[in-house]
């Protein structure tokens, strides 16, 4: 095998996506998918698209889409980028800014996908400890030779906690590369970057459809960044990376401002409920302004809480992050999803 496989990819570990159980009687709670139905506006656009036909390739640049989120934020359609899904952007962006030998920069504990772009580009990752109560420390902007790209969720995983604007401008100022800001869970907070784009063409937002539009299986997502990032990475992504199905079904999701509105409603409330009980048990929980939390303690250990619960069929997710510590990260389910998991840690407990 070494005689034939790159010595990064061996020696690598690879990412390792939450737990899908086939059975639908399992409650999860593990992935931060959205529990509810996606508007009824995008099955009819993929049920149009599909008797059109399928016979020939997509729009290799998804330009309803494009037009959509213009449209939505007022923006340049030559400054977006659609993708595959974030996880396609993410790699996208690290194709484009980050060579053999060259630094990625993120925060920790965050999303663990990040270093594993980075080993497969054969590019170094340089991990940037946050502060106990969740800000950045002055180091994250310090520049260093071979710094090439910065990623920062925002809100971040698992913590659900955010960086605000007036901070990330000033990170992005002072940083001698670009800085992406991975707003998978932005919709669900309070505020977003994607107008900081025009501010400093140094940031780049990325979106995915996954969490806020209840779209995960579909697989689309788009980044906002200066036209002429964009104009490079289009050198680099896949000639036809989104399907025609998943663009007009995106564009569909879009557009349907009603159906964010009130999902996003729901999500919020229940997260509420959902932190105020946990704290109320004894946790540990951040204000979260994304669709999970983050919960942790320190008078026992979590993992046979999450074996019990995944053990009455309730699937959470368990984090240990060497350094940090551990903690169980759950997902905003439906009222009647949260209860039942709630009740069961009350019965472990």
């Amino acid at each position: 095998m070494e005689k034939y496989v790159r010595p990064e990819i061996i020696a690598m570990k690879g990412y390792v996506p939450g737990e899908q159980p086939e059975s639908e009687q399992i409650i999860k709670l593990n992935t931060n998918e959205n529990p509810y139905r996606a508007s009824e506006k995008v099955y009819e656009a993929i049920r149009q698209t599909a008797i059109s036909g399928l016979s020939r390739y997509p729009d290799p640049i998804g330009k309803t889409v494009r037009f959509v989120v213009s449209k939505k934020f007022n923006i340049d359609p030559d400054s977006v980028l659609c993708g595959n899904g974030s996880d396609d952007l993410l790699t996208i962006l690290t194709r484009t800014f980050v060579g053999s030998g060259e630094l990625l920069r993120l925060p920790y504990p965050t999303y663990i996908l990040y270093r594993s772009l980075a080993e497969i580009q054969g590019a170094n990752s340089e991990l940037v400890p946050f502060n106990t109560d969740w800000t950045l420390p002055d180091t994250f902007f310090t520049a260093t030779s071979k710094l090439r790209l910065v990623f920062l969720p925002n809100p971040n995983s698992p913590s659900g906690t955010v960086i605000p604007k007036s901070r990330i401008l000033e990170i992005a100022e002072n940083l001698p590369c670009p800085l992406v800001v991975d707003e998978a869970y932005a919709d669900f907070a309070e505020e977003h970057c994607i107008d900081l784009v025009e501010k400093c063409d140094k940031i780049i937002v990325c979106r995915t459809l996954s969490k806020s539009y209840a779209l995960a299986g579909l697989r689309f997502g788009y980044l906002v960044a200066a036209p002429k990032w964009v104009e490079q990475m289009m050198k680099v992504k896949d000639s036809y990376n989104c399907d025609s199905l998943a663009i007009a079904a995106a564009a569909a999701a879009i557009g349907d401002n009603n159906w964010q509105k009130e999902n996003r409603t729901k999500i919020l409330a229940t997260r509420t409920r959902l932190t105020e009980q946990m704290r109320r048990l004894g946790f540990d929980v951040p204000a979260s302004h994304a669709n999970f939390t983050w919960n942790t303690r320190k008078d026992i250990a979590l993992k046979p809480v999450y074996e019990s619960l995944k053990n009455s069929g309730i699937l959470v997710r368990y984090m240990d992050y060497p350094c940090w510590g551990e903690g169980l990260r759950i997902s905003v389910g439906t009222e009647e999803q949260i209860n039942q998991c709630l009740n069961f840690i009350e019965k472990i407990l």
